[in-house]
């Protein structure tokens, strides 16, 4: 094929804010699905994982010299774009010619501000659903005018922003391949069970609910889309087989959507007998649902479940339009311990009416729920979002690399962000410190080091060791002073 001498290099921003990398290295699971399309279209594709390998970018800049590539390209969410920019800058400086590219939710709806900062150095950019856009685009890559009127395709023309029209939604997400040779396995372990290698797979895509502070709601349309329950287990079989996973994170915002698929999932799961671990997010209310099928949950694998809480109050449920209860929230808290898996929830803080009092009382509900793990995050109000919208008066920070959870960004009109800072902290002290000497006492050997271990790594985690040395705590004394009760 006429394609087959060019190369394409899917970079991950080397972003860092100590969240998503306490329990785990994670594979880029969206570039194995974008590198099979390049492939296809007769491509070489490489994975640079720099976010895993925990690169800067003088690393970066010595890797880009010793690789080849005519297009570079990376995806970003609303943190880690001003490091996806830089990624994009540097490829222009190490090879002029090169074309760089950008998907993801950000770009998908900020792109006007994007390319009207020319110092981004972004071609194009890559919006919604990549894979069928990206493969078109690269089978017409000689061919510049059909190349410019790829379907999502996003780019400036002079000085006007030219908006393809986009592809309708995938209706049949089992004839995307993953191209899972592109990774280096080695690099891929879930901290908490030694000697793993950690895989992902997703069974479905989006979500139909429309809670105001998600932005994947908006990038999905609130488009519920699911493969079939064959493919998923095929897929599951193949990376434990021929790579050697054996634990498994399901990527999807929402897999037991469809109960009957997901039953369907689970019962070809538990046939298989496959050596494995699974772990999955999905929404309280689902969990309440399946109440008579969660002991499949265990058998099939899954051992941690997130469910997002968020709220302890049903006034700020109804108003980020969660559509789910308190009781249920708590209720499905008891329900993944009652089946002998790990629970974990989040409760968002920060709110334009907070106070110390309201904080005080999610605190101690958090208490009362008591999941195995509990987040304690500032609301984040994506630009692209509902929210957003709502708040934009208030919104007192505008480093996007600090839109991560982590950082106050909205100034409460009682509270200021140091206060929300700090109240972020002190509810992580008071929840884990005694959860730590909960937790080693108790019998089971894999849950009890499980949780001590995870635990462990949440406490030492690089977001929550700056936040306590402003209150002049070390992690490491409370940790061992914590170990020695």
């Amino acid at each position: 094929m006429a394609l087959a001498n060019k190369n394409i290099l899917f970079v991950s921003p080397p972003y860092h804010c100590g969240v998503v990398e306490v329990a785990g290295s994670w594979p880029p699971l969206g570039f194995l699905y974008l590198g099979a399309q390049a492939e296809r279209a007769g491509w070489h594709a490489a994975v640079y994982d720099a976010m895993t390998l925990n690169h800067d970018f003088d690393r970066i800049e010595t890797e880009l010299k010793n690789r080849k590539f005519d297009i570079l390209a990376t995806s970003s969410i609303t943190p880690t774009f001003p490091d996806a920019a830089e990624l994009c800058r540097l490829a222009k400086k190490v090879n002029p010619e090169c074309i760089t590219m950008i998907g993801g939710v950000h770009p998908t709806f900020c792109f006007e501000d994007i390319l009207g900062d020319n110092r981004n150095g972004i071609d194009y950019i890559l919006a919604g659903e990549g894979e069928v856009p990206l493969y078109n685009f690269l089978s017409n890559f000689n061919h510049v005018a059909k190349r410019l009127k790829t379907s999502n395709l996003i780019y400036k023309d002079g000085n006007e922003v030219i908006v393809n029209p986009a592809l309708s939604l995938n209706d049949d997400l089992d004839s995307l391949p993953v191209s899972w040779n592109l990774l280096n396995w080695d690099d891929y372990t879930y901290y908490v069970i030694p000697g793993s290698t950690l895989g992902a797979v997703s069974t479905s895509r989006g979500c139909s609910h429309g809670c105001t502070f998600c932005s994947q709601q908006k990038f999905w349309k609130k488009i519920w889309r699911g493969r079939s329950p064959e493919k998923v287990v095929e897929e599951i079989k193949h990376i434990h087989k021929i790579y050697g996973v054996n634990v498994i994170l399901f990527t999807d915002e929402y897999p037991t959507y469809d109960r009957d698929r997901w039953e369907e999932i689970l019962d070809r799961i538990i046939a298989e007998r496959l050596d494995i671990y699974i772990l999955i997010e999905t929404r309280v209310e689902d969990i309440v649902r399946d109440r008579d099928i969660l002991s499949k949950y265990r058998r099939a694998g899954i051992i941690h479940i997130y469910v997002g809480a968020e709220a302890t109050d049903q006034k700020t449920l109804d108003k980020i339009n969660k559509e789910i209860t308190v009781s249920d929230s708590g209720l499905a808290i008891e329900l993944i311990a009652e089946h002998g898996m790990i629970s974990e929830t989040s409760f968002v803080l920060g709110f334009p009416e907070e106070t110390k009092e309201s904080i005080e009382n999610t605190f101690q509900q958090a208490k009362k729920f008591n999941a195995d793990f509990a987040h304690f995050l500032a609301i984040t109000p994506w630009p692209y979002s509902d929210f957003y919208q709502e708040v934009k008066d208030r919104i007192a920070i505008n480093d996007y690399r600090k839109y991560n959870l982590i950082e106050p960004i909205i100034k409460p009109d009682r509270m200021t962000l140091n206060d929300i800072d700090l109240a972020i902290i002190d509810c992580y002290r008071r929840y884990y410190m005694p959860k730590m000497m909960e937790f080693r006492k108790i019998k089971d050997k894999f849950r009890r080091d499980y949780l001590v271990s995870s635990t462990g790594l949440i406490m030492k985690s690089s977001f929550l060791k700056s936040k306590f040395a402003r209150l002049g705590i070390k992690p490491k004394a409370l940790m061992q002073s914590i170990l020695k009760s």
